[in-house]
């Protein structure tokens, strides 16, 4: 029987890539995105449909979700949609704040919310949410960024208690650097004059070839969701990246501590 992974923020890189993956492997895939009329590619992949779904508009999760449950079980719901705020925390406006969060963190939990009746009556299915090594590990002026990206982390691993006795398995796929246009596309930047010296240090690091060499292409995180989705291990979080894995390592190896006085000598000097 064909299996049916719905996906968010699937125009580009992980989403995307993970769209053309699973399709591939022979999976059904919807994949959905805010501006599907600007999509003239996904739709022509054979076994992939494309609908629109913006997560911040809960009228249009229900409708979404609901035509999607109308072709079919779903067997794996990924949650790929979000963006980074960066910059100084004293700098974001009140919008900046609400537009993160209503994204990154209550987008994920509303489409969730969505599906569940149907995951659970059918009784089986995998609820997948792309965090990051930011959900794990934190840098200088990614705070609202890492408070979406440590909740959903905490929500993941809460929920996974109380869905696992309706069949339904609870994952989490956090990345390190991947190869896309997402410092460009899905990265808006807050500016307080009182930080503008430690901001530019940090982005210097951030941007730092050596460092930037230990990043992914997002056809191998792809891999690594897949994977996940395919695991039959009793596991929540799955990282993913050469440089995730290191930074992670590291994090559980020396303590919090320690570890934090090693990025702020990389990243602050």
């Amino acid at each position: 029987m064909t299996q049916t992974i719905f996906i968010t923020g699937a125009s580009t890189g992980l989403g995307r890539a993970t769209a053309l993956l699973f399709a591939q492997k022979g999976w059904k895939v919807i994949a959905t995105m805010r501006s599907p009329d600007q999509e003239t590619e996904l739709g022509k992949v054979p076994g992939i449909t494309v609908m629109g779904l913006d997560v911040t508009n809960p009228a249009q999760i229900a409708e979404t979700a609901k035509a999607a449950l109308a072709l079919g079980p779903i067997d794996v719901l990924f949650n790929n949609a979000g963006y980074g705020l960066a910059g100084a925390f004293e700098g974001a406006t009140d919008a900046q704040l609400v537009n993160q969060l209503n994204t990154n963190l209550l987008g994920v939990m509303r489409v969730t919310q969505a599906f569940l009746p149907g995951l659970r009556t059918q009784g089986y299915g995998t609820i997948l949410t792309t965090t990051s090594i930011g959900g794990l590990v934190a840098f200088p002026f990614n705070s609202v960024y890492h408070a979406t990206k440590w909740g959903l982390e905490g929500w993941s691993e809460s929920l996974a208690f109380e869905l696992e006795p309706f069949g339904l398995k609870v994952k989490t796929i956090a990345p390190g650097g991947i190869a896309t246009d997402f410092a460009s596309r899905s990265l808006v930047f807050t500016t307080h004059p009182a930080y503008m010296d430690a901001i530019a240090k940090t982005m210097a690091a951030f941007a730092d070839p050596e460092r930037r060499s230990n990043g992914s292409s997002a056809e191998q995180v792809a891999d690594a969701v897949y994977a996940a989705v395919m695991d039959d291990a009793d596991k929540i979080t799955y990282v993913a990246g050469e440089d995730a894995k290191a930074n992670y390592t590291q994090r559980l190896a020396v303590g919090i501590d320690k570890f934090r006085a090693g990025i702020k000598q990389m990243f602050l000097g």
